[in-house]
């Protein structure tokens, strides 16, 4: 939670948490579903330019039935400071832009354990 990867490049001091891997893969339900628990990224600084920090986010690689066929994206939390000024969200169109932020999901969300997003 962190923004920290456990990768051989990445020199971000930030503590790594031994319970976040970095991957996980799941299938989605006959109806296109999916489900899973992880932990909510931290910020973290990049090398871009000065003082330069990415917001939270997940990474998504999507495959189609064909592995030939493969979507690569991101989802943000709404209200974070820094999305407006990361060039990779600002690089969609405005108009398709809130389609990379996830929202809070109350009927998802586990008590005394977890928050629910919907994406």
């Amino acid at each position: 939670a962190a923004g920290r990867y456990i990768h051989k490049r990445d020199d971000w001091p930030g503590p790594l948490d031994p319970n976040f891997l970095g991957i996980g893969r799941c299938l989605t339900s006959a109806a296109g579903g999916y489900r899973f628990l992880t932990v909510r990224p931290g910020a973290y600084p990049w090398g871009n330019h000065v003082n330069a920090w990415r917001p939270a986010h997940i990474h998504f690689s999507v495959l189609a039935p064909s592995w030939s066929q493969r979507l690569v994206t991101q989802m943000y939390f709404p209200d974070d400071p820094l999305l407006g000024l990361d060039p990779i969200p600002n690089a969609v169109p405005e108009g398709a832009r809130s389609r990379l932020v996830a929202a809070y999901a109350h009927d998802v969300t586990e008590p005394h354990w977890a928050l629910g997003w919907r994406w």
